[in-house]
């Protein structure tokens, strides 16, 4: 079969362009390949790689969950995260159009995709905002979260609640909210039961003096807005907005420093890390294999989850950043490059965030299993109390906050991107007036968002941290898996990046695509379904009601894909039977039209050779 090289090649000659290509002449391209690695990583590299994967390697075995971790690395995650920047290349379209040209019975699964992203941007855009007002705090005179002689600390602070042992600064081991307090106002306690009720000043300071989560009732009764956490929202959209507005060739630059600057951080605190007495037994809790945890099925499961939820696949992110590369492209190299460098920073990160916990374990005179922990009870508890106790505390706390705010910055630009870039493609009025575009949807996004910055916002971020994507985005991304491998076909699928690479995939590509993956992803969905548990927030149990508006936001994304369609087979013409063959019938021949542009190329050179 005939090769097509990737260098220097037909496709690369100027004024060559696809009869289908003359569509996109007009479509935007990275100014250097750089930036398109750039955005990837930044959008892949996000808040979980720092707060999640340590305390699962430390959670499931230490080093001997690298092994679970890699095996779903190579079998699930890399060929879904290939996948993907394949098909935003070859067809040069966002998450819509691309899957309605893939297979229009199945172009409900762009729709999904960008509804998925827009939920799960409405609550990771709040918890950003967290961050910001982490590091404009942290520009006062002294931290706010060092001391109990705040208007927010109740009785039970204590600045050195630490250095007590069966106290924990985890947010999910909160066990003594304010009304249990009121029950000992008249009586002698016991200086241990003090100080197992105690709390932190960080802890206090997070649920009590930005969050104010005690003057809420719940996720129906949020109470008022707190105007610091709106004003920080405000200013995380505005971050985005001037960040999109233009397109790639603004965000492309920007992640120069978004996405850079946490090497930066990650590095110069694991420099300080190393130099603090019990750092050496922190890593060797993170790293000191336990084999016999292998043979557990949710060790296997959280690495499965944590590589999927890491590389990112389904956001339609990878989609939309891969379809503003050139056709001839090496997406194949880039794919490899990126989720290594993704998977290599989760295992780094594990090095800076246990270093710590190991000098916090000996300095508080508790086991590590007490402070170990993950999500924002680490990175907004944990973390800024330890580095409160060191020498310069503003500095690193200015450091490791601005370290989150660009680490989450880089993820939002990308679930944002592949709205607009889906939706733009779709509808072109859109993308031919962006800037306008892109602030009516932050805007919607700011209003819809109000109701997490308020009092009681964070029931309503753990209600839709929970539904959002959780368990919509693997039903979309298997459906994805299915029609490119057989809907589509993967044969057909294999050539189209020979188009772009010179070369087709190789078989372990292919059964990877067709069997694997999908079972890598009807796993976690399968185990997610059966283990599911009421959602709670600390002592609050989430009412009834809340959990199926819950489901409901995660339908109202799913049924996006048999409801479209069911609408394509009503509003298609002549019988069920040629129905069904017109709209399985890919309406794209990219393919086909390249390699006859090519051979028309070639022909047209030989016959002026002729003449000369």
């Amino acid at each position: 079969m005939e090769t097509f090289p990737t260098e220097n090649s037909y496709m690369t000659k100027p004024g060559y362009r696809s009869e289908e290509e003359g569509e996109d002449e007009n479509r935007e391209t990275w100014s250097k390949k750089v930036d398109f690695l750039l955005s990837v990583i930044g959008f892949a590299v996000d808040l979980a790689n720092v707060w999640r994967f340590p305390y699962l390697c430390y959670k499931n075995g230490g080093g001997a969950f690298l092994i679970p971790y890699l095996v779903m690395l190579l079998v699930g995650g890399i060929p879904l995260f290939y996948m993907e920047l394949a098909l935003g290349q070859f067809n040069r379209t966002g998450a819509i159009t691309c899957w309605g040209r893939l297979c229009p019975l199945f172009k409900g699964i762009g729709w999904a995709v960008v509804l998925i992203a827009f939920y799960t941007d409405f609550f990771y855009n709040v918890v950003i905002a967290w961050c910001l007002h982490f590091f404009i705090s942290s520009f006062t005179g002294q931290l706010p979260w060092v001391t109990c002689n705040n208007a927010w600390n109740t009785d039970l602070c204590r600045a050195d609640a630490l250095t007590h042992p069966g106290n924990s600064s985890n947010l999910t081991d909160t066990l003594y909210n304010i009304s249990f307090i009121g029950n000992f106002t008249n009586q002698t306690m016991e200086p241990q039961l003090i100080a197992n009720m105690s709390k932190s000043p960080a802890l206090e300071y997070f649920e009590r003096g930005m969050l104010e989560v005690h003057k809420s009732g719940g996720v129906f009764d949020v109470g008022y807005l707190k105007w610091q956490l709106v004003l920080c929202l405000l200013g995380v959209y505005l971050i985005c907005y001037f960040s999109l507005w233009k397109g790639i060739h603004t965000s492309g630059k920007v992640v120069w420093f978004t996405a850079l600057f946490p090497y930066v951080v990650l590095f110069i605190l694991m420099c300080r890390g190393a130099t603090l007495p019990g750092a050496a037994d922190g890593v060797r809790y993170y790293l000191t294999p336990n084999f016999t945890s292998l043979a557990s099925s949710e060790v296997w499961v959280d690495a499965a989850t944590q590589v999927y939820f890491s590389l990112g696949p389904g956001f339609g992110v990878l989609l939309a950043y891969a379809s503003y590369n050139q056709l001839n492209n090496n997406v194949y190299r880039d794919a490899l490059l990126t989720s290594a460098i993704n998977c290599l920073t989760s295992f780094f990160s594990g090095f800076v965030i246990f270093m710590i916990l190991g000098y916090m374990s000996l300095k508080s005179n508790v086991p590590i299993s007490k402070v170990a922990t993950e999500g924002p009870g680490l990175v907004f508890v944990v973390y800024p109390e330890a580095i409160a106790t060191l020498p310069g505390a503003t500095f690193w706390s200015i450091i490791f906050f601005l370290m989150l705010l660009t680490l989450g910055l880089d993820s939002s630009f990308g679930g944002s991107e592949a709205i607009i870039t889906a939706l733009g493609d779709e509808f072109p009025i859109l993308r031919k007036h962006r800037e306008i575009f892109v602030a009516v949807l932050f805007a919607i996004y700011f209003l819809f968002g109000l109701a997490s910055v308020a009092q009681g916002g964070v029931y309503v971020v753990n209600l839709m941290e929970r539904f959002a994507a959780g368990y919509s985005i693997l039903f979309a991304v298997f459906f994805e898996a299915m029609v490119v491998s057989w809907a589509y076909g993967a044969e057909k699928f294999a050539e189209d990046i020979e188009v772009m690479i010179g070369h087709k995939p190789g078989r372990y590509w292919m059964w990877c695509w067709k069997f694997v993956a999908p079972i890598f992803l009807m796993t976690i969905m399968i185990f997610g379904l059966v283990h599911y548990t009421p959602l709670t927030y600390e002592n609050y149990t989430y009412p009834l009601s809340a959990s199926l508006i819950g489901w409901a936001i995660a339908l109202s994304s799913i049924l996006c894909i048999p409801g479209f369609a069911i609408y394509s087979i009503i509003t298609a013409k002549g019988t069920l039977m040629q129905r069904l063959s017109f709209l399985l019938t890919p309406q794209n021949n990219r393919e086909a039209k390249i390699r006859k542009s090519i051979n028309t190329i070639k022909v047209n050179e030989n016959n002026v050779g002729d003449h000369v």
